[in-house]
């Protein structure tokens, strides 16, 4: 269910953090096994990422862990950050004790020295900051010359469609603030998301020094077929709006 943004400003807590604490075990649950996650953005964020043994890789917004687990098990040595402290208690559980994690805004500086990256991933996280300029220069400040930014965000053209059919005046061109409100597990939370358009994406990868290698809009795993056949039932090759991921260099 949406609800038009309204005055009241919801904090960055609010949105990245304690928001998330309240659904953390239902959206852990569908995290892991969820068409969009395990069908979709993960094998997609997996793939650009190629090869990554031995490659020092920052989880910004890891959540409960499936990314960094993952990525770990490719040869990675993982760090993951995230704003809620109850999703790192997932991540915890899954990853152990001696995994690197770290409650952190993305909003805010990073507690890391200049280049201790090579890559970083920001999977399905830059679309609740209002303004990607401080956070993009920070990601860029912690990765090594060269390093890669693989990132994903909802695609910019579902939402704006989304909206107009629900019958909501969009201005795609603006950079919009929109509430959501998720139940998940038996707990509601209202999180609160910043849409924007393409080319105000590019602008501000361009503008923190990243240098863009690719925009995909890739299909989905084959299995996802059965699984929302309402949604690819006349695709021929598995895929939709969701989506949209970059792969972004720093030289």
């Amino acid at each position: 269910m949406t609800s038009a943004p309204d005055d009241r400003a919801f904090s960055t807590d609010s949105a990245r953090g304690s928001g998330y604490d309240s659904i953390a075990e239902g959206y852990t649950a569908e995290n892991e096994t969820g068409v969009l996650h395990a069908h979709y953005n993960r094998p997609a964020i997996l793939d650009l990422t190629g090869d990554v043994t031995g490659r020092r890789i920052l989880d910004a917004g890891c959540g409960s862990g499936p990314l960094f687990a993952a990525l770990r098990e490719r040869g990675a040595d993982v760090t993951g950050i995230d704003a809620s402290a109850r999703m790192l208690e997932h991540a915890r559980r899954r990853l152990g004790a001696e995994a690197d994690l770290r409650v952190a805004d993305l909003a805010d500086p990073l507690p890391f020295p200049d280049g201790a990256f090579d890559d970083v991933v920001a999977s399905l996280v830059l679309h609740y900051l209002q303004d990607w300029g401080p956070t993009l220069s920070e990601l860029r400040r912690v990765l090594v010359p060269g390093g890669r930014l693989v990132a994903s965000v909802e695609h910019p053209f579902a939402n704006f469609l989304g909206q107009r059919l629900a019958g909501n005046s969009t201005n795609y061109f603006g950079i919009r603030n929109r509430i959501d409100e998720w139940t998940m597990g038996g707990q509601t939370a209202r999180l609160s998301f910043w849409d924007r358009p393409l080319h105000a994406m590019t602008d501000a990868f361009a503008a923190a020094g990243f240098r863009i290698s690719t925009i995909s809009e890739p299909p989905a795993l084959p299995a996802a077929r059965d699984l929302i056949p309402e949604v690819l039932g006349e695709s021929p090759d598995n895929r939709f709006l969701c989506f949209l991921f970059f792969v972004l260099h720093t030289d």
